[in-house]
């Protein structure tokens, strides 16, 4: 089968540079706020409580909707169009940490409050992500998406990175109520970023929603016709898988892998941060590096970049110092950063734009909805000793990468 050309709307070009950096800007400012928010959150939640099964509650308040709303709000965004769906979310977003804010000013919260705010949160998130990939190619000239999404993505793992630090210190200067004040400004300006574009990008947009007989269908129609035409298009099928199988592999056994690894081989548990840190200086440097050099053979790309991730796992068995786990660890954060920004890139370009919503909502369904089946792995593989959880889960992953480079749709990607 092969890809349906993508006709986008709008003459991209017609927008300007402006158009581009206020998008940059806004998405970038929107992850940053991501970043301070869960840190701001989880600071919150232990303070209001003692640390246990309430911080997880509350989190969990936060993925739940997310994860649940992702799928219809994909159809969602290709029916009413990425742009509006994009600041909406995003005002949204505004709306809830003032309220939250005001909350917490005026009065002492309990933590069912706060999780209600936090689900607030999550069924915005559900909405701003598959949108906001979705708005790029309608602003963004084809050849300069890697480099846009190298841009957003970098700024991610820039927050990412420094976010718990900066949260952290900010609370301890200011307190919670100033600190969140702060977000929401910044959330703010993320709003105001990403809907200055809209109505220049409204003019070509159109919303496509599935019809039959000239009847718009049900959205379970709709979310089926994007799940069947993920199904049967090799290369979106192909990659989706393996952003799953990585998301299980890798997300659950770094991180409790990790503490007990740090704890028998790395001299304490507190050197865990240095080698966390170590991923995200690593995906912020793979985010860019994306971005700067495009690869020409696409394809191989994908494969290489599976299989860095598995040779990172793997090797991480055989570490016994810090310096060395944080080394491998950065190749892991590396090679997912530059995985990332070329998968994202390449569906962009060859989804058609009635169904990208769709697609893209399935792409950050498989990044985030598989994490407590990852936690899983970790602990049932944990007893059996570090060396075997990171040599099973790192086999896995270069099975993956082995089984992607078989597929001609993906070896001929360009």
């Amino acid at each position: 089968m092969t890809t349906e050309p993508t006709a986008r709307s709008l003459p991209r070009e017609s927008l300007g540079d402006t158009h581009l950096r206020r998008l940059i800007v806004g998405q970038g400012l929107a992850a940053v706020v991501d970043a301070l928010f869960l840190i701001w959150l989880t600071l919150f939640v232990l303070k209001l409580s003692e640390p246990g099964m309430t911080t997880g509650f509350v989190l969990v308040a936060v993925a739940l909707p997310r994860a649940a709303l992702l799928l219809p709000a994909g159809v969602l965004v290709d029916r009413v169009g990425p742009a509006r769906i994009a600041a909406g979310a995003a005002w949204l977003r505004v709306a809830v940490l003032l309220a939250l804010g005001a909350l917490i000013t005026l009065t002492s919260p309990s933590v069912a409050t706060v999780a209600l705010l936090a689900g607030l949160l999550g069924a915005a998130d559900a909405a701003y992500f598959p949108a906001a990939l979705a708005l790029l190619p309608a602003v963004v000239p084809t050849e300069k998406l890697a480099r846009v999404n190298a841009l957003v993505q970098g700024a991610e793992s820039g927050g990412d990175l420094v976010g718990p630090a900066v949260a952290a210190g900010v609370i301890a200067v200011v307190g919670f109520d100033a600190t969140l004040g702060g977000i929401a400004a910044l959330a703010a300006l993320a709003a105001v970023a990403l809907s200055l574009p809209i109505r220049a990008v409204r003019r070509g947009e159109r919303a496509g929603p599935d019809e039959v007989d000239g009847e718009r269908v049900s959205t379970a129609r709709a979310l089926g016709a994007g799940l069947r035409y993920a199904w049967r298009e090799p290369v979106v099928r192909g990659m989706l898988a393996a952003i799953a199988l990585i998301n299980i592999t890798v997300v659950g056994p770094v991180l409790v892998g990790g503490a007990v690894l740090a704890d028998q081989r790395l001299g304490g548990a507190g050197s865990l941060g240095i080698v966390l840190s170590g991923f995200g200086a690593g995906s912020l440097a793979g985010s860019l590096v994306a971005g700067w050099r495009p690869p020409a053979r696409r394809g191989w790309t994908v494969v290489g970049g599976v299989a860095a991730i598995g040779a990172g796992m793997a090797g991480l068995a055989a570490v016994t110092d810090v310096v060395a786990a944080t080394a491998v660890v950065s190749l892991i954060g590396l090679g997912s950063a530059f995985l990332g920004v070329v998968v994202v890139a390449t569906l962009q370009e060859r989804v058609p734009e009635r169904l990208l919503g769709r697609v893209l909502s399935l792409v950050v369904l498989a990044t985030v909805a598989f994490d407590p089946f990852s936690y899983l792995l970790a602990g049932g593989l944990v007893p059996f000793g570090t060396t075997t959880l990171f040599l099973v889960c790192g086999g896995a992953v270069l099975a993956c990468a082995g089984l992607v480079a078989t597929s001609p749709a993906i070896r001929s990607l360009r």
